[in-house]
């Protein structure tokens, strides 16, 4: 086990910078999670990391070792890649089994560790095959036992899951979890898939565009991200934002005055006739059954069984508002609704720069 520290790690391909200046400091035994949209530097971090790419510039420590010159095989990390890279002529339980005969880790151990790694991931009925007779699913599961088995200071995982039907994407995500509480190894996580993010790690570390967007725990980032960019990005239906023009005690939205909360009257100097962004998550939205608050009209409705995500419009508007309701209540497209916003769990961003105004810290 070990802790990896990046100092100023910067990565161009020729012209182009893939990550720039990235800081981080991960405790030994953690699990984090880098998250982001495509492109915005996660792979190349994790690459990085495992001495597949060179940095440009900065240092990387793992452990208390300088690791910039040492080769990937000397670096004792075990990494799981999105496109497999299985041994072809091997069987499963050879494939689990090579890094520690490569390491020359008793014969008996390795029977022992290949049998409860393969369990654990459904695999022990399989140990006999061979990878072009696996699923897809099969063969990224195998992957994932070759690394867990090698018990190294390090893991590096790039998308592992995505592979994997939903059912066994869960069963595997929460193995995951237990296998890590079991083993204590500091682990790296790449994905896009906010889900995975927000229940696997101990951190997230929100990128775009090849910098650091915010750091923190999954809740204190779900309840307060940092901008804009965070605050859309995690939410499964992702947070709303809407334009609003300020008017002294209210705001206009496409049209419809919204009442200002007081407490942004207290806390904040608004100009106005400014364009500013609201934020307000699907659950903090309700039905409102007197007029008042938003009227919008249903464009889309689906039922989600316990809840039913709904998609709105505001009159002239383009731009979907996602509210999240009880699954016992039915909607159709075309019905005129008046929703009524929690003003309590409103965001304010900056429109220009996307940094949170409100709330304060």
């Amino acid at each position: 086990m070990a802790k990896v520290l990046l100092e100023n790690i910067k990565r161009k391909f020729n012209n182009v910078t893939a990550i720039e200046d990235i800081s981080l400091e991960i405790p030994d035994g953690e699990f984090w999670v880098l998250v982001g949209p495509s492109g915005c530097g996660k792979s190349t971090i994790l690459r990085t990391i495992a001495g597949l790419e060179t940095a440009t510039s900065g240092n990387l420590y793992i452990g208390d070792r300088l690791v910039n010159d040492i080769p990937a095989r000397a670096r004792d990390v075990a990494m799981v890649f999105q496109n497999y890279a299985l041994y072809p002529h091997m069987t499963v339980r050879e494939n689990i089994a090579f890094g520690l005969q490569m390491r020359k880790v008793d014969p008996k151990t390795i029977q022992q560790r290949v049998l409860t790694v393969a369990t654990s991931l459904a695999l022990d009925h399989l140990l006999d095959r061979k990878p072009k007779q696996l699923s897809g699913g099969q063969q990224q599961r195998v992957a994932l036992g070759r690394a867990i088995a090698r018990q190294a200071q390090l893991f590096l995982l790039d998308e592992p899951l995505s592979n994997l039907d939903a059912q066994l994407r869960d069963d595997t995500r929460a193995e995951l979890k237990q296998l890590h509480q079991q083993l204590g190894i500091t682990t790296i996580y790449v994905t896009h898939d906010q889900v995975e993010a927000m229940t696997l790690a101990d951190k997230i570390v929100v990128l775009n565009q090849g910098k650091i967007q915010q750091i923190g725990d999954p809740q204190s980032i779900y309840a307060l991200p940092a901008n804009e960019m965070v605050a859309s990005f995690l939410g499964n239906p992702p947070m709303n934002i809407l334009h609003a023009i300020y008017k002294g005690d209210t705001f206009d939205i496409s049209g419809q005055l919204l009442q200002i909360p007081p407490n942004f009257q207290q806390n904040l100097k608004l100009n106005l006739g400014e364009i500013y962004h609201l934020g307000i998550r699907p659950e903090h939205i309700n039905i409102a059954e007197n007029l008042g608050g938003l009227t919008v009209e249903v464009k889309v409705v689906e039922p989600l069984g316990r809840e039913t995500l709904i998609r709105v419009s505001l009159p002239g508007s383009s731009s979907f508002i996602n509210v999240q309701i009880g699954g016992n209540v039915r909607l159709h497209p075309g019905e005129k609704l008046n929703l009524q916003l929690d003003l309590n769990q409103l965001f304010l961003f900056n429109s220009h720069t996307g940094e949170r105004m409100f709330p304060l810290l």
